[in-house]
C-alpha cells in the first residue's frame, strides 16, 4: 500500500477534518490504510447488513441499523481517538436523522477540546448532503506511480518465477498508468491465464480490459473506428504535425526518458463538414490507441455536486484507460457562454473550470482532440497556448484539396478512372466541404447504378455537382463569421497553399 496514501489520510485526521468521504471500490485495499493511519485509534465499523461489527475480524457484535449504530458510538469520542468506519451509507444521507446525528459528531470533533471521533465513510457512490457539505472532505487514494507499477509487475514476475524483458516491462508498466492495483494484479494474472507469459501482446489485453472500465461507467463512449490518416483529403500541415507526435506516441517510453514532453493534444477550428471529426478518429489510428468521446451534456446531474462529481470520474476514467485519445466534439457548445456575457449557467462554468485546471495539470497520456466550429463565444483562456500543443483552423478546402477528396471517395468505391477530368471539377466545385464532395459522389453513383451504367463519367459528376447546395451556399453568412473570428487569433493553417490551377 501507498505510503502517500497513509500519510495523507493522517494530515487530514490531524487537520480535524471531521468526515472524510473515500471514495473507493476496493473495501480490503481502505481497511489497510485505516488501520495503518488509526494504528493506536480504536476503530468501530458500520455494516448495512450486520450493523456494528469488529473492524478488525468482521465479526458481528450488535445488530442494529445506522441511526443505532451513531447513538452507541458517537460518545467513544471522549474516551478515545475513534475512528468511525461508514461503508455504502450514500443510500442513508438523505435522511435527517443520519444527517444531524453526523453534524453532531463533526462538531464535537471541531469544538470541543476533549473529543475526538473521525468519521470515514466509504463508498464508491459520491453524494454529499448539502447540510454536511462544510465538514465533508473527498479524499481519493493515489493512483500507482509508474515507479510503484514497475515494483508490482516485478513481485507478480518473481512470484511466478517466470522471465520478461525489461523492455515489455517497461512498455507495459505506461499501459497501467491510470489504473489502481487491484486492476493492475487483476490483468496481469488474466494476461499469465492467457499465454503463460507477459509479453509485448498483453498491450492489447490490457486495452480491452480498459474498454470494460469505459462501457461500464456509462460516462465516456468509447468510438469504433476504420478511418486512417489517408483518409484525409489535404490538411498536410495538420497531418504532419500529427505523424510527428504519433513517433512520440509509439516510443512513450524511450521518448519521456529522453525529455520529451508528452503531448497534451490540438484544438480544431473551422468549417462543418470539412474533416475535424475525421481527424479525431484517424488521430487514434495513427497513435494505434483507443478513440473516446466526453459529451458534456451526458455529465449533468440534477443534485447539487453531482455535475462536478460525473466531470471527475469521467476525468479519472480518461486517465485510468490512457493512452488513449479523448475528443471533445462541438466543444464550443458543452461550454457556451463561459466568462463571456454571463449566459453560461453556474454548473457549465464550474464544469469549465474543473476541465481547465484538469488541462493545465495533467501529467497523462490523454491526448485531447477538441473540434470546434464557431469559438466567438468561448473564453479567450481556453485558446491560450499552453492549453493545447497547437491550434489548426480547417478552412473550406482548397481546389487541390477538393480533387484528393474526390478521389478517395471515388477509389473506396472502386468508381475511380483516368478519364475523369480533375480540373474540371475543381472549378465546378469551388466552395464545397468534404461533406458536399462526399455526397456528389454517392449520388453520382447511385444514379449510374440506377441508369446500369457500369462506370461513371465527368459529366455524371459535374450533373451531381449542379443538383448539390454547397455549404458555402447554405451557410454563407455562418462562414464568414467563423472566419472572422478565426483571424483575430494565433491560429495554424490545417492546409497547405493550393497548388492546383484553380480559378
Amino acid at each position: 500500500m501507498k505510503r502517500s496514501a497513509v500519510n495523507i489520510l493522517a494530515s487530514y485526521i490531524d487537520a480535524l477534518h471531521p468526515i472524510i468521504y473515500i471514495n473507493h471500490f476496493d473495501f480490503k485495499v481502505i481497511d489497510d490504510v485505516i488501520a495503518r493511519v488509526g494504528e493506536h485509534a480504536k476503530c468501530v465499523e458500520f455494516n448495512n447488513a450486520l450493523g456494528l461489527i469488529d473492524f478488525k475480524t468482521k465479526s458481528p457484535l450488535c445488530e442494529c441499523d445506522l441511526e443505532h449504530f451513531l447513538k452507541l458510538t458517537m460518545d467513544d469520542g471522549f474516551e478515545h481517538e475513534t475512528f468511525l468506519v461508514l461503508k455504502d451509507i450514500h443510500n442513508e444521507l438523505s435522511n435527517p436523522k443520519i444527517i444531524a446525528l453526523l453534524k453532531k459528531i463533526a462538531e464535537n470533533n471541531l469544538y470541543n477540546d476533549v473529543y475526538h471521533a473521525t468519521i470515514l465513510i466509504v463508498s464508491e457512490i459520491t453524494v454529499i448532503p448539502r447540510e454536511l457539505e462544510n465538514y465533508i472532505t473527498i479524499f481519493d487514494i493515489p493512483l500507482p506511480t509508474i515507479s510503484e507499477i514497475h515494483t508490482l509487475i516485478q513481485d507478480f514476475i518473481r512470484d511466478l518465477e517466470i522471465s520478461v524483458e525489461q523492455d515489455t516491462i517497461n512498455d507495459i508498466a505506461l499501459s497501467f498508468k491510470g489504473l489502481n492495483e487491484f486492476q493492475i494484479k487483476q490483468i496481469l494474472n488474466l494476461a499469465y491465464q492467457d499465454g503463460g507469459c507477459i509479453d509485448q501482446d498483453d498491450k492489447l489485453l490490457i486495452l480491452k480490459e480498459k474498454e470494460q472500465f469505459i462501457k461500464k461507467s456509462g460516462m465516456l463512449e468509447i468510438v469504433n473506428f476504420t478511418e486512417t490518416i489517408d483518409d484525409i483529403g489535404g490538411l498536410e500541415n495538420l497531418k504532419k504535425w500529427l505523424s510527428r507526435k504519433a513517433k512520440v506516441f509509439s516510443n512513450l517510453d524511450k521518448a519521456i526518458k529522453f525529455g520529451v514532453d508528452i503531448p497534451k493534444g490540438i484544438m480544431i477550428i473551422g468549417m462543418p463538414g470539412c474533416g475535424k471529426s475525421l481527424t479525431a478518429k484517424a488521430t487514434a489510428s495513427l497513435f494505434e490507441i483507443p478513440l473516446v468521446r466526453l459529451d458534456v451534456g451526458r455529465l449533468l446531474g440534477k443534485y447539487v455536486g453531482e455535475s462536478e462529481e460525473n466531470m471527475r470520474k469521467a476525468l479519472k476514467l480518461a486517465e485510468a484507460i490512457s493512452p488513449c485519445v479523448l475528443w471533445i466534439d462541438e466543444i464550443e457548445k458543452a461550454f457556451a457562454g463561459v466568462g463571456g456575457d454571463g449566459s453560461g449557467n453556474e454548473v457549465t462554468t464550474r464544469l469549465f473550470g474543473q476541465f481547465l485546471t484538469w488541462m493545465q495539470e495533467k501529467e497523462n497520456t490523454v491526448f485531447i482532440v477538441a473540434t470546434a466550429n464557431d469559438i466567438s463565444r468561448m473564453p479567450p483562456e481556453f485558446l491560450r497556448k499552453g492549453r493545447f500543443d497547437e491550434l489548426f483552423f480547417v478552412d473550406l478546402p482548397n481546389g487541390e484539396e477538393r480533387r484528393k477528396i474526390l478521389d478517395i471517395h471515388l477509389k473506396k468505391r472502386n468508381k475511380w478512372n483516368k478519364g475523369i477530368d480533375s480540373i474540371a471539377l475543381i472549378k465546378e466545385t469551388q466552395g464545397f466541404n468534404g461533406a458536399d464532395l462526399e455526397a456528389v459522389v454517392k449520388d453520382t453513383i447511385e444514379m449510374a447504378f440506377i441508369d446500369g451504367k457500369t462506370s461513371i463519367t465527368t459529366e455524371d459528376l459535374i450533373q451531381s455537382v449542379k443538383d448539390t447546395k454547397s455549404i458555402s451556399s447554405t451557410l454563407k453568412d455562418k462562414i464568414a463569421q467563423i472566419k472572422a473570428t478565426v483571424s483575430k487569433i494565433d491560429i495554424k493553417p490545417a492546409s497547405t497553399p493550393d497548388s492546383s490551377k484553380e480559378a
